[in-house]
């Protein structure tokens, strides 16, 4: 599933090859997608409009136009952004907006698991996971019960960690998923905030959270990269969790 790294160069996509141009119009007739407007909403809302700048927070994307309503555009599991290709002969691109210079930017979507929608409301959204400040991770991550894992990916309290990212920053901080979140010591929530913030900006550098050096080994079998110990597999938070018990006990240290 796109995760924050994704969702990154798909705004910057945009971002590069999208703004200032004007929307001639505009395919939203997929009413799952587009839910829950009706067909030939959207295209009424952007038409004539043209887009000005591109944003994220977390995993949700959106587009602000110099007249009309925002654009919020979710990637789902498998969604992608492609501008100026041609048309998915297989029936792939879910909403597409075409450019008046004949060019076009389509939500790309094998799964249709992805969403469009109009002024997207992001109030229930934590800060972002790349951006979120030392003070602000303590006092976001660091309280209750909770497993850290689970902590991490409440995307409330911070926005943009997904399942990979986390085995993956939690393994580059030697903490256990299973920790309860309260347990961590302020050095502890530092060094899982500095190594989430790597880990973000190795995917995004490598291509995608699949490329982290923990995700390989995520499987039957699979070895701790650092120590060559087998890794452990639970379900933490709902989500398939893998992780290194000797590098990452599930007591703290002392």
């Amino acid at each position: 599933m796109p995760e924050l790294p994704e969702v990154e160069r798909a705004r910057s996509l945009i971002e590069a090859k999208a703004l200032g141009r004007r929307i001639a119009g505009v395919d939203d007739a997929d009413t799952w997608v587009c839910r829950p407007h009706a067909p030939g909403e959207i295209a009424a809302a952007l038409t004539g409009a043209t887009l000005v700048e591109a944003h994220r927070r977390g995993k949700a994307m959106w587009l602000d136009a110099d007249d009309g309503p925002a654009l919020g555009i979710h990637l789902g599991m498998a969604g992608r952004i492609v501008v100026d290709e041609r048309r998915s002969e297989r029936g792939w691109d879910r909403f597409t907006l075409r450019f008046e210079d004949g060019g076009s930017l389509a939500l790309r979507d094998k799964r249709r698991l992805g969403r469009v929608v109009l002024a997207p409301d992001l109030s229930r959204l934590g800060t972002d996971a790349a951006l979120v400040t030392r003070r602000e991770f303590r006092e976001r991550i660091g309280r209750g019960r909770a497993p850290v894992k689970a902590r991490i990916m409440d995307q409330s309290r911070i926005s943009g960690v997904g399942n990979l990212l986390a085995d993956e920053a939690l393994w580059r901080a030697r903490l256990s998923p299973l920790r309860e979140a309260g347990s961590l010591s302020a050095a502890e929530l530092d060094e899982l905030r500095r190594a989430l913030r790597f880990a973000t900006r190795r995917a995004m550098e490598r291509g995608g959270v699949h490329t982290g050096d923990l995700i390989a080994q995520r499987r039957g079998g699979g070895r701790c990269p650092r120590c060559g110990a087998p890794l452990e597999r639970s379900t933490v938070g709902g989500r398939t969790t893998w992780w290194c018990p000797v590098e990452q006990p599930s007591t703290p240290a002392g």
